[in-house]
């Protein structure tokens, strides 16, 4: 499991750390972090570093000397070196070492002849206590650039804790952060590539994370395996009431997916039940949720629509005090008309799914740039785990604990994704996972099916549901 800070953490460690360290230890630390992996990323993309050339743009704060020292090291290394300042300020220390070492420094002004021979183009421009986008004259020479970019600490023009951009911004290859990772490297993957974490010391010094992001071994020692004592009751009976005969494809996908997801057994109850057995003959199917026979969690919501009929089935799956994933039609249903919560009990594990539009009718509001307050402040308001999709899913439960799911590309962007999703995390709840690492988990295989089913042919929904195997047997390896 990675660990991410908010900023605020990450200075108030920082302080602490740098009370006990000599004076430009740290610095020293994190530049000569930033040389080795520059130095490894010219090799990567170049063949060799000697005789390499490397600009650095330069912005008067710590991530300008964070470049400056780690051109010194580089210029020792063979590499030519040329600093591009912006402002009237530069780090004192950092460019004299550079100086020293042989490294060239021109003014912004003579900025794009260098740029324009650059290998590889390093941002230091700003650093985690900057906001906004960048400066018109940062702006003009980053537009320049057609080499890849290192990102010291984070592309600068990106918002540290949101990820958000609005306006002119850096968008790294590779970004080198130093002590912890910050909410940018997560929720803004497009922009800052691949990041790699540099030890600066400051790891006893950060306390929780305020952020988590599962790996593929936390996923793997959380999914459901069957013992050999192990029957279909004991795996978790899911109940899925999805679908009408409007949109019958929800409900053969939300339940195809549970099946897949390997639920002990799947109970589907709604107007498709004849085209859920034709598609999925294990599932056990009855036209309403009064009939569907026992189960241990519900995945309700796709396509039963937001009328009486579909208010009706919420209450009833609400009221029986078992976990429920709501999805798609079933937050519409809260939105307007909130008191068939009502039917809920206060302890009664609910998980909401909901994309952009979705936030905005339950809460009122669009969930804005900090997603990750959205998520939490929902998941407060509606005492539930709220899982905000997104091209970053942001999974926030009702206690503050947030994780977030980077995506393997756009692969999850179709129509029916979202069924998918609640079938995964409807089988995972009814095998009794915490509801938080449920959604968490499902999020993860989510993303991970839609890469493989992309591997073959354009993705669709039925592609998901048929990759979900695979995608399990890929994290099951790992126990």
């Amino acid at each position: 499991m990675q660990g991410i800070w908010t900023t605020e953490r990450i200075r108030e460690a920082e302080g602490r750390l740098f009370a006990v360290t000599p004076e430009g230890e740290l610095m020293r630390r994190a530049s000569f972090g930033l040389a080795v992996r520059l130095a490894e990323f010219l090799t990567e993309h170049t063949g060799t570093v000697p005789g390499r050339r490397v600009v650095l743009l330069v912005g008067s704060g710590d991530n300008g000397g964070d470049a400056l020292w780690a051109g010194a090291f580089l210029r020792r290394r063979g590499v030519a070196v040329t600093a591009v300042l912006l402002g009237s300020r530069a780090h004192e220390a950092g460019l004299a070492a550079l100086r020293r070492a042989g490294g060239r420094v021109v003014s912004a002004e003579d900025g794009p002849q260098w740029i324009a021979r650059a290998d590889v183009v390093v941002d230091g421009i700003v650093g985690i206590s900057a906001s906004g986008s960048l400066r018109p004259e940062a702006a003009r020479l980053v537009s320049l650039v057609e080499a890849p970019i290192v990102a010291v600490d984070l592309p600068s023009g990106v918002d540290p804790d949101t990820g958000a951009v609005d306006g002119p911004a850096v968008r790294a290859t590779l970004t080198v952060t130093f002590g912890g990772r910050k909410p940018v490297h997560v929720l803004a993957p497009t922009w800052c590539g691949e990041v790699v974490l540099v030890d600066i010391g400051l790891g006893p010094e950060l306390g929780e994370p305020s952020i988590r992001r599962l790996d593929i071994a936390d996923i793997a020692a959380a999914w459901p395996v069957p013992g050999p004592e192990d029957d279909k009751y004991s795996q978790g009976v899911v109940g899925v009431a999805a679908g009408s005969a409007q949109y019958p494809g929800a409900a053969v996908l939300t339940s195809g997916a549970a099946v897949r997801a390997t639920a002990g057994m799947v109970r589907y109850a709604g107007h498709a039940a004849d085209i859920v057995r034709a598609q999925w003959p294990e599932v056990i199917a009855t036209g309403t949720v009064a009939d569907a026979g026992r189960v241990q969690a519900w995945a309700v919501g796709p396509g039963i629509g937001t009328g009486s009929e579909g208010r009706d089935v919420l209450r009833h799956v609400l009221g029986e005090g078992l976990p429920v994933c709501a999805d798609a039609d079933a937050t519409t249903i809260i939105a307007k008309s909130p008191d068939v919560l009502d039917a809920r009990d206060p302890g009664t594990p609910l998980v909401l799914t909901p994309h952009a539009g979705e936030y905005e009718r339950l809460m009122g509001r669009k969930p804005g740039a900090d997603r990750v307050m959205a998520a939490r402040e929902a998941a407060r308001r509606y005492n539930a785990v709220v899982l905000l999709k997104g091209y970053v899913t942001v999974i926030a439960a009702p206690d503050g604990r947030v994780a977030v799911n980077t995506p393997r590309g756009a692969w999850l962007a179709t129509p029916g994704s979202g069924d998918v999703l609640s079938g995964l995390l409807g089988a995972l709840l009814a095998a009794g996972l915490d509801p938080w690492l449920a959604a968490a988990a499902a999020a993860h295989v989510h993303s991970l099916t839609g890469a493989i089913a992309a591997r073959n042919a354009p993705t669709s929904s039925s592609a998901l549901v048929h990759a979900i195997p695979e995608a399990i047997r890929s994290i099951r390896s790992l126990k």
